[in-house]
C-alpha cells in the first residue's frame, strides 16, 4: 500500500489525525479575513462585467489580419473612446470587443478600424449585443442560485437536520464570496461562461460538504449514552476519516481547471477560458477549504449549544480529568460506548494510538454496556 493509502487508512481508524475542531477559531479568522478582502475588492474595483452584460458591439476582422492585438486594441480604443478588448483566433483573425457604444457608434468605429487595418470595411463583420440580454442572463442566474440554494437547505435539513443545513448554507456562500472577490481583484471578465463556473462549483462543494455530514451523522447515534467522546470529538473523527478522499477528489478535480486556466489561458494565449477556468479553479479550492475548516466545525459549535450535548461535554471532560488526577489514562466505566462507535475506537488526534489493551478488550463485543 502507498504512503497516501496507509495514511488515509489510519486516518479512517482514528489512529492518527489532525485536530481540526479544536482550531475552528483559528479557521473561522483566516475565513471572514479572506471573506472580507474578497468584499473590498468587489466593492473597490467592481467587476468587469463582459459585453454580453454591459451590451456593444464586436468586430470580427478577417483572417491574418497583419496588425497584432497590441495594435489593434491601440487602434479600438482610439476609436471609439472606450476600453477594448482583443483576442486572436486560431485562423488569425482578430475579434475585438468594444462595450457601452450604440449602432451609430459602431458603424464609425467600423470604417476607422478598416482604415487602420487596412482592410476593406465589408470584410470586419460587426455584430450589436444589447444589454437587454446580458441582463436576462444575470436575472435567471440569481434566480436559479436563490431556488438551488432553497432546495439545498431543505433536503439538508430532511436528510440531516437545521443545524447541518445552515452550516452548509454558510459554507456556500463563503464559497461564492471569495470567488466573485477574487473576480473583482483580479479583474478578470464576467461573462457567461462565468456564470456557469459558479453554479457549477455549488455542487461540488455541497458534495464534500454531505460526504462528512453523512460519516458525521452515522458516528453521532446514541452519543449521550456514553462518556467517552464528545460530540466534537467524533466530528473531529469524521473530517479526518475522509480527509484523504476529500484531498483525492479535490487535486483531481482542479488539475484539468489548472490546465485551462494556467497553459490555456496564461501560456497559450486563449484568454475566453480564462472566465470560466478561474470560476472553477477558485470555487472548487474553497469549496475543498470550507467543507473540512468551516462547515463541520461550525455544527459542531451549533450542536454543543444543545442542553444534552453540553451536559455530554461536561461528564466526558470530567471523566478525563478524573483519570489524568488517578495517572489512568482511561477510565472504564459502565457506559463507554455508544452503537456506531466501537469500543476500541479513539478521536483524531495527532499522534498514534497507546491503548493496545482496549483494543483488545473491544474485539468481538458489540457496543453497549459491558456485561
Amino acid at each position: 500500500m502507498s504512503k497516501l493509502g496507509n495514511l488515509g487508512a489510519r486516518l479512517h481508524r482514528g489512529e492518527v489525525g489532525y485536530d481540526f475542531v479544536k482550531n475552528r477559531k483559528i479557521w473561522y479568522g483566516l475565513s471572514i479575513l479572506i471573506t472580507i478582502t474578497a468584499i473590498v475588492g468587489l466593492a473597490v474595483r467592481g467587476l468587469n462585467m463582459g459585453i454580453e452584460f454591459e451590451g456593444g458591439a464586436v468586430f470580427n476582422t478577417p483572417k491574418n489580419t497583419s496588425a497584432s492585438v497590441s495594435q489593434a486594441e491601440e487602434y479600438a480604443e482610439r476609436a471609439s473612446g472606450h476600453d477594448a478588448i482583443v483576442q486572436e483566433l486560431g485562423d488569425g483573425s482578430l475579434r475585438i470587443q468594444v462595450a457601452g457604444i450604440d449602432t451609430d457608434a459602431a458603424n464609425t468605429i467600423k470604417n476607422t478600424l478598416a482604415d487602420d487595418l487596412k482592410v476593406d470595411s465589408e470584410q470586419i463583420n460587426a455584430e450589436l449585443v444589447g444589454p437587454s440580454w446580458g441582463e436576462q442572463i444575470a436575472n435567471k442566474a440569481w434566480q436559479g442560485l436563490g431556488i438551488f440554494l432553497i432546495l439545498v437547505v431543505i433536503y439538508l435539513a430532511i436528510a440531516f437536520e437545521w443545524r447541518m443545513a445552515l452550516a452548509a448554507f454558510v459554507a456556500l456562500i463563503h464559497d461564492i464570496t471569495i470567488t466573485v472577490g477574487i473576480y473583482a481583484l483580479v479583474g478578470f471578465e464576467v461573462t457567461p461562461g462565468t456564470v456557469i463556473g459558479l453554479l457549477t462549483i455549488l455542487g461540488y462543494s455541497l458534495y464534500d460538504t454531505v460526504v462528512v455530514f453523512d460519516s458525521l451523522k452515522e458516528q453521532t447515534k446514541d452519543i449521550t449514552k456514553q462518556t467517552r467522546w464528545t460530540y466534537s470529538d467524533v466530528a473531529n473523527r469524521s473530517i479526518n476519516s475522509t480527509l484523504v478522499r476529500s484531498v483525492n477528489t479535490t487535486v483531481v478535480a482542479l488539475l484539468p481547471v489548472a490546465g485551462l486556466l494556467f497553459i490555456g489561458g496564461g501560456v497559450l494565449g486563449a484568454g475566453m477560458l480564462n472566465d470560466i477556468s478561474l470560476s472553477l479553479f477558485v470555487g472548487l479550492a474553497a469549496g475543498a477549504y470550507s467543507s473540512i475548516f468551516i462547515a463541520t466545525p461550525l455544527v459542531a459549535d451549533l450542536k454543543e449549544r444543545e442542553p444534552q450535548l453540553k451536559a455530554l461535554r461536561k461528564r466526558v471532560l470530567a471523566k478525563r480529568a478524573q483519570s489524568a488526577a488517578q495517572g489512568d489514562t482511561e477510565v472504564h466505566g459502565e457506559d463507554e460506548s455508544y452503537d456506531g462507535e466501537p469500543e476500541d475506537a479513539a478521536p483524531a488526534v495527532v499522534g498514534p494510538r497507546n491503548q493496545p489493551a482496549s483494543r483488545a478488550r473491544g474485539r468481538g463485543r458489540p457496543s453497549g454496556k459491558r456485561r
